[in-house]
């Protein structure tokens, strides 16, 4: 009976992780071909044209910012899923063992929508902001800044940040799922959303900068959205390699001297 319960445990336990890492997958695909697609129509097509992209006047509607909003959450989805998904499957995991044990079952859906709650409040930040620097004329019609003062400053900013005790911090926890899991387990749905959205907070605190460095080099470019994407997976799933963000830290600050100076 015993062996039979193990085979049953291992054989949903399998189930689970596929359904999860299929469902991340597609989230994560569809995402990043909402982007490509913005991409391609702004390269492609009259800006004035589309009602999706940055405003070229000062004058937003309340439209401009809803959509614009949007398009800053579905790239934050498309950069953090990958890095969040070793959580994700943690959690799943654990929450199946606990209901073999009769403990209420929670879905997985509550963890996910408290974390990416937090990137949609930096979302409405990162719009805010946005339109701030086009309010001043800081920003081109490539959503990228032109004062090169603050582009210095951001990129130099984000190097420094890199060896802050609350990058370490931050990085601490997102790199150790099963403990943070173990350690902030909170029972029920809305436990599982407070758990979301309090490693939401770790994770934004980890790699906030590095998001802004998209207003310099350009909100839209689909190179930088990519490494960034990159970089902050391998930061969270190769513990080992300490030496990562420290080497971005040296080269972003290097970089931005460069940049001020050029």
């Amino acid at each position: 009976m015993q062996l039979m319960n193990n085979h049953s445990l291992e054989y949903l336990l399998k189930r689970d992780r596929f359904v999860i890492i299929s469902g991340l997958f597609f989230i994560t695909l569809l995402s990043w071909l909402y982007i490509i697609y913005l991409y391609r129509q702004m390269v492609y097509m009259d800006m004035n044209a589309l009602f999706f992209a940055m405003p070229m006047t000062p004058h937003w509607a309340a439209t401009d910012f809803i959509l614009l909003f949007l398009m800053w959450i579905v790239m934050m989805i498309a950069m953090m899923t990958p890095s969040v998904a070793p959580l994700i499957l943690v959690f799943a995991k654990v929450n199946r063992e606990r209901k073999l044990q009769h403990h209420p079952f929670v879905n997985t859906g509550y963890l996910i929508t408290g974390y990416f709650l937090v990137w949609a409040v930096y979302s409405v930040a990162a719009t805010a902001l946005q339109w701030l620097l086009q309010q001043i004329a800081w920003l081109n019609p490539d959503m990228k800044t032109t004062n090169k003062i603050l582009g210095g400053i951001i990129l130099i900013l984000t190097g420094i940040f890199q060896f802050t005790p609350l990058k370490k911090t931050c990085l601490t926890y997102c790199r150790s799922p099963l403990n943070f899991v173990l350690l902030h387990w909170k029972e029920g749905k809305q436990g599982a959303l407070k758990m979301g959205i309090e490693n939401g907070f770790y994770c934004l605190g980890c790699c906030w900068l590095l998001m802004v460095l998209l207003f310099v080099a350009g909100i839209m470019n689909l190179l930088w959205v990519a490494l960034i994407a990159l970089f902050v997976l391998a930061e969270k799933i190769s513990p080992g390699i300490r030496w990562l963000p420290y080497v971005a830290g040296f080269a972003l600050i290097a970089y931005g001297i460069l940049f001020l100076i050029s």
